[in-house]
Order: structure tokens, then C-alpha cells, then sequence
């Protein structure tokens, strides 16, 4: 995340702490999913005039941060590798351990190819469970295979 873009995100995660908002009350002004709502307001998306306005106007910013929310981003650059971020490490684990079967999985469905992030979508939701509640996460990315040529 360049400078300007993450120093954004600490800004709205403080007006929206403030507000006692939720991503999905954000989103929804904007008619657009929480997942990439929150994506947008951390610097890892970039908005169209009308969707940068609405955030705006919910969170109180400038003219400049309305800008900063439109311009596309540096995508992955604000986090080390691998992740320090307990939770987030997690997800690096999870990949890490489950990355080939995930690979090989895929493949053998879809043939050589990737599961795309740009063509995504994702789901995030609490099931409620005996012995703690669990995350659900739910992910869709289209199929792009490998060209030959």
C-alpha cells in the first residue's frame, strides 16, 4: 500500500470505529459486497467516482482522501512476507500447508490453469458451533487456464 493509501485505511478504520459502523453497513451504502468494501477502504482496490463519494460521504472525508480511494493501488506491498499479523499468518499456513492439495485439486477439475483473484469473489460469515463459534469463508474465483502458444 503506498503511503498515502494506508495512512487512508488507518484513517477510516478510526472514523468507522468512531461511527460505530460495519463494513456491511458501508458497503451497503456504496451497493457493494463488505469483503470488497473493506478491500477498497484498506488500500487494496480502487473505487469509481460514485463508490469513493459515498464512502466519503458516510466517513466524513476530503476531497483528497475521496481521490485516494479512486486511484489504483500498489497491490500486497504494505505486508512482509511472510506475514507477522497472527491472524493473517494464519492464512500464509493455510496456504502453505494446503497449497498443493489446493493446486492439485483444482487442476485435476479444471485442467492447467489458476483460480483467478482479480475475477473473485468472497464470502465471510460466523457459524455458530458447541464448542465455539467458527469462521466460514467462502471463495470464488474464475478459472483462467494456461495459454499455449
Amino acid at each position: 500500500m503506498n503511503d498515502a493509501k494506508a495512512e487512508l485505511g488507518r484513517k477510516i478504520l478510526t472514523l468507522k470505529r468512531a461511527k460505530g459502523l460495519r463494513w456491511a453497513e458501508i458497503a451497503n451504502r456504496i451497493g457493494m459486497s463488505p469483503t470488497w468494501t473493506c478491500a477498497l477502504c484498506m488500500g487494496q482496490m480502487s473505487a469509481e467516482p460514485h463508490h469513493a463519494r459515498g464512502v466519503a460521504e458516510l466517513l466524513g472525508l476530503d476531497e483528497e482522501d475521496e481521490a485516494t480511494l479512486v486511484e489504483i493501488p500498489y497491490r500486497g506491498a504494505a505486508m512482509p512476507m511472510p506475514p507477522t499479523d497472527p491472524l493473517i499468518y494464519r492464512f500464509y499456513e493455510l496456504v502453505m500447508v494446503y497449497g498443493p492439495t489446493w493446486k492439485e485439486l483444482i487442476q485435476e477439475e479444471f485442467g492447467d490453469g489458476i483460480m483467478s483473484a482479480i475475477n473473485f469473489d468472497m464470502t465471510l460469515e460466523r457459524q455458530p458451533d458447541q464448542d465455539g463459534d467458527r469462521v466460514r469463508i467462502g471463495m470464488s474465483g474464475k478459472f483462467l487456464s494456461y495459454k499455449r502458444y
